[in-house]
């Protein structure tokens, strides 16, 4: 399903964009109207999410979301923007259960299961609706990222339910964050099943741990060619 999906997510962009493009008239320059930006949000929504995977595709998304007038941060202005992002989240997300964790020039925000799902779940608890709004609202400040959801849950129970229940949550934040306002191209949901633990699975409180869902905020930068 992933491979079709691809190019049909590609040709809705792409016929957006063609149509969306609309010439300045001070400076002559093509430029993406407002109207277009919000149109890639109706085409590319749902299908977006979670139809790209890897660094490929993170290439690909930059370019996108680059040509798409959101432009490309360089420099030591990489640092700084990610620097004021990071202030920012740890700002709104302080009390929340939600960690914030610099990774390079990427934020990774920790979401724990107990506090976002009910067990076997992938309904958003209504109480976390707060949090997830407070996080919607520095990504708008803050556009020139891509989000990456990933989804993991414990080893308890058969590998294919944890894939489905992992793949299932990602989705559910992605979908949340773009019915927010945020542009579905910046968004790219998976699913980890068990695969990638940070905790001991053989104790109660390292299976806790396991359970969560990450928010991975990466840069736009221009790719050198």
């Amino acid at each position: 399903m992933r491979n079709i999906m691809k190019p049909i997510v590609v040709g809705l962009l792409s016929l957006v964009l063609i149509q969306g493009c609309a010439t300045d008239p001070y400076t002559g320059e093509k430029k993406i109207s407002k109207a277009a930006i919000g149109g890639m949000i109706g085409a590319a929504s749902g299908a977006a999410v979670g139809a790209a995977t890897g660094h490929d595709s993170e290439a690909r998304r930059k370019q996108a979301l680059i040509g798409a007038g959101f432009g490309a941060l360089v420099g030591a202005g990489v640092g700084y923007y990610m620097d004021q992002q990071e202030a920012k989240l740890r700002q709104k997300l302080q009390n929340s259960g939600v960690s914030v964790k610099r990774v390079g020039d990427r934020i990774v925000l920790n979401m724990p299961n107990n506090i976002t799902f009910k067990t076997d779940s992938y309904d958003i608890n209504a109480s976390f609706y707060d949090v997830l709004n407070s996080v919607v609202l520095v990504l708008k400040e803050y556009e020139k990222t891509m989000i990456n959801v990933s989804g993991h849950t414990d080893s308890t129970g058969s590998d294919a339910y944890n894939q489905t229940l992992s793949e299932n949550r990602a989705a559910s934040v992605g979908q949340y964050l773009i019915s927010q306002g945020i542009v579905s191209m910046r968004i790219m949901t998976q699913g980890f099943g068990k695969t990638r633990p940070i905790a001991n699975n053989d104790i109660p409180e390292g299976r806790q741990q396991n359970r969560r869902v990450e928010l991975e905020i990466v840069p736009l930068t221009q790719a050198i060619s």
